[in-house]
């Protein structure tokens, strides 16, 4: 496979970006200050029911009150999603050279992960909302994937979970709409992401360039079943209760939504192109990933 790049002087590149653009949340960001009223949580845009009938029959308040907790959903889901890609990462070392750069910035990128994660518990805690939680089924689906996922798949785990949050973050951090500490938040996860897409993108290419055989089908499928969690648990159907509607009947309004829709394909585009000339959308599995709403 054409591109490939030497993994040591990646890990070396990356472990110098840390050192000059890494952030500690707790010191950088103004957690004392109060929220500002009539300000949103998120881009109204990227709120899964705007533009719908629902979204219409919301007042104002009631919109920046979902803004809230699907931030919070996003937040606490976020956290999750972290657990799973630091345990990925540690099985990918463990039997590697630990004096290697490359898990060197493994190690580095698990230590960037724990200050996330602490970051979203700790707005979640802040917005005084619940810590919305996978469903069960996930939770499981999730606890298998980190348990079986073959490297390129760990990998491919980690960027859909990486990608299309960032895809969003990158929309609000410069948006005067949204409250200032969310936005700080994204900033943060913006810069300090960007190495970890880049970690996991080339090393991802290498293992599609060496797996065997069974291994690239196995890795299809099981990524194309992940992409279809990773996308149906951003947002928690009892968020919606936060401003009075049914939850199973707002959840079905925002997955028939044509803007959401369009937005989680374009949260996604980027990736599925890198997913499709690495060879990971091929066969049976297109479907599924079809089935995700992330390919159109």
């Amino acid at each position: 496979m054409d591109g490939l790049i030497d993994r040591e002087k990646t890990a070396e590149r990356l472990l110098a970006a840390s050192a000059k653009h890494s952030f500690d949340p707790d010191t950088e960001l103004d957690w004392e200050a109060p929220f500002e009223e009539g300000t949103y949580f998120w881009p109204p845009e990227l709120v899964s029911l705007y533009d719908t009938p629902l979204w219409k029959r919301l007042s104002p308040e009631q919109r920046i009150e979902l803004s809230r907790h699907e931030t919070a959903s996003l937040c606490s889901i976020g956290v999750w999603f972290e657990m799973i890609l630091m345990q990925l990462l540690l099985r990918h070392t463990y039997d590697l050279d630990p004096t290697s750069g490359h898990v060197r910035y493994a190690l580095t990128e698990i230590a960037d992960e724990c200050r996330h994660s602490k970051m979203f518990a700790r707005v979640v805690t802040k917005m005084d909302t619940p810590a919305y939680r996978p469903t069960r089924l996930d939770l499981q689906l999730g606890r298998a994937m980190k348990t079986i996922s073959t490297t390129p798949g760990a990998f491919t785990g980690t960027l859909l979970a990486e990608e299309i949050l960032d895809w969003m973050q990158r929309l609000t951090f410069p948006d005067e709409r949204v409250q200032p500490l969310v936005r700080g938040i994204t900033r943060i996860h913006v810069v300090e992401e960007a190495r970890h897409i880049r970690y996991a993108r080339e090393e991802l290419r290498r293992q599609m360039a060496t797996a065997p055989r069974w291994e690239i089908e196995f890795t299809r499928l099981s990524s194309a079943q992940a992409a279809r969690v990773v996308a149906r648990s951003l947002i928690s159907p009892q968020a919606y209760a936060s401003v009075g509607l049914d939850p199973e009947h707002a959840a079905e309004v925002a997955r028939r939504s044509p803007h959401r829709r369009e937005i989680m394909r374009q949260s996604a585009k980027r990736l599925m192109d890198f997913l499709d000339e690495v060879g990971l959308l091929r066969g049976p599995s297109r479907r599924l990933w079809r089935a995700s709403g992330l390919l159109a």
